[in-house]
């Protein structure tokens, strides 16, 4: 046991705080701050552009209720259909956030179990019918969320760090995190090489943004940045989270045992057509974008 003293022990409580007997968990919390990030990115990026203030608030709405089901629809069907999908104890729970016990009894838990799959099919779906009710362009509000996504999806993987799940393989590093809720094995802190990469997406999203902005009218074809409306912006989010996310399946053990006999996962094979649409995109929006620079 001394060889573990290496690495970092990991047993921070699931609990951040307590509101007399109701607990606040951390996932909770990094998933409102999260969110409350990327409000504030597509807030000051609707003011830079111009768009009326009464419209920014339902976009936050669409996309919190969007995120919400996709996530949870998304982890059901995907992960575990044989219980959700195969009794009405398991449809219900899929539902709403209370687990069923063996007496019939209801207890509330929240949703325990958000695919970010399915997260990401819901959000472009809430996105779509928020472009149908507002008339705000679809390729610009893709983009903008696009940009502000990286907060978002950095602090829900601390979450699942503070929550001990989706953890790593078995490993040697010098930072190999130990998780003490699960075993006493060292293991790759997957969730907090996700949560890095996300928070980069979020500075590269930015700079690129800003950069575009700025850059003058006269710049040449191929010097010219894609402006946010193109949907590059978009295509760029899919294709670095969802590549990202095929590689990094390799360093976390398997959250199903239905998994383990798989030459790709479940998160890599759902990778695959994110990564297919978000190239698409990026080079759909650069030839809109070179067609822009010589008109």
């Amino acid at each position: 046991m001394m060889h573990l003293l290496a690495y970092i022990m990991w047993n921070p409580s699931v609990e951040a705080f307590h509101i007399g007997s109701f607990a606040f968990r951390w996932y909770s919390l990094c998933w409102l701050v999260g969110l409350f990030l990327a409000y504030m990115v597509v807030k000051q990026l609707f003011k830079e552009q111009k768009i009326k203030d009464e419209l920014f608030d339902p976009l936050f709405v669409y996309c919190f209720i969007g995120i919400l089901i996709g996530s949870r629809l998304g982890h059901c069907i995907f992960y575990q259909p044989d219980y959700f999908l195969t009794s009405w104890k398991g449809f219900i729970e899929m539902l709403l956030p209370i687990h069923i016990d063996i007496y019939g009894d209801w207890h509330l838990t929240g949703y325990q179990g958000l695919a970010s799959h399915g997260g990401t099919l819901g959000l472009m779906i809430a996105l779509w019918l928020y472009v149908r009710k507002t008339g705000v362009g679809f390729w610009r509000v893709l983009d903008n969320i696009a940009i502000a996504t990286g907060t978002t999806a950095c602090m829900i993987r601390l979450g699942n760090l503070m929550n001990s799940e989706i953890i790593g393989k078995v490993t040697d590093v010098p930072w190999a995190f130990v998780f003490e809720h699960v075993d006493l094995q060292p293991r790759h802190p997957a969730q907090l090489y996700e949560a890095m990469a996300y928070a980069l997406l979020f500075v590269l999203m930015w700079a690129l943004y800003k950069k575009s902005e700025d850059q003058s009218p006269k710049s040449t074809v191929y010097s010219q940045i894609p402006t946010v409306g193109t949907g590059f912006y978009f295509g760029l989010g899919l294709t670095y989270i969802f590549t990202f996310r095929f590689f990094i399946e390799q360093f976390k053990e398997v959250q199903e045992a239905f998994e383990q006999d798989m030459t790709f996962d479940m998160g890599q094979l759902l990778s695959v057509p994110f990564v297919i649409l978000g190239v698409w995109c990026m080079v759909r929006g650069w030839k809109k974008s070179q067609k822009l620079s010589k008109s």
